[in-house]
This record gives C-alpha cells, sequence and structure tokens, in this order.
C-alpha cells in the first residue's frame, strides 16, 4: 500500500512538473504575441490567457494536500455522523 501511495505521489509531483512547465511556455507565447495587433488574434489571445489563468488555478488547487489525508480523524468522524443521522432517520419510519 505504501509502495503504490508512493508510486502514485511520484507521478502526481511529475505531472505537476510538466504542467508548470507547460503554463510557463504559455505565458511567454502570450508575451510574445502582445506586440501582433489584428481583431480576431487578440480575441484568441486574451481567451487563450483566460485559460492559462484557469490552469494556473487547477494546478494550485492540485498541489494542495488532500484534506482527508491530511485529516483522517475528522473525515472518519463526519462520516459516523452522517451514518448515525441517516440511521436514525431510516429508523423513524
Amino acid at each position: 500500500m505504501d509502495r503504490a501511495l508512493h508510486d502514485f505521489d511520484r507521478a502526481k509531483d511529475r505531472m505537476a512538473a510538466d504542467f508548470k512547465t507547460m503554463i510557463n511556455d504559455s505565458e511567454d507565447l502570450l508575451k510574445a504575441a502582445a506586440g501582433v495587433s489584428g481583431e480576431g488574434f487578440g480575441a484568441a489571445r486574451s481567451k487563450f490567457e483566460e485559460r492559462v489563468k484557469s490552469a494556473k488555478a487547477m494546478l494550485a488547487d492540485a498541489l494542495q494536500p488532500d484534506y482527508i489525508r491530511g485529516n483522517p480523524w475528522t473525515a472518519v468522524g463526519i462520516a459516523v455522523a452522517v451514518g448515525l443521522v441517516i440511521g436514525f432517520l431510516a429508523a423513524k419510519r
């Protein structure tokens, strides 16, 4: 189990590094294209810029530690509480 988690974390780190490289290259492309004019090109550039910002936000979220992994007893407590509420409601019927 530990090996599988280790392999998963390594793969996640490699993917995050590749994603960071792609975002950096995309930002460089946007900077290089800033001087080019044209209505259609400007619209495409702004759409691409929005997508790059969205990708950066998604990457930041993906790199946050997993809540359940960081707080296992809280997650277990919430699951138990939800199970008790569902059991109580089912017993009332």
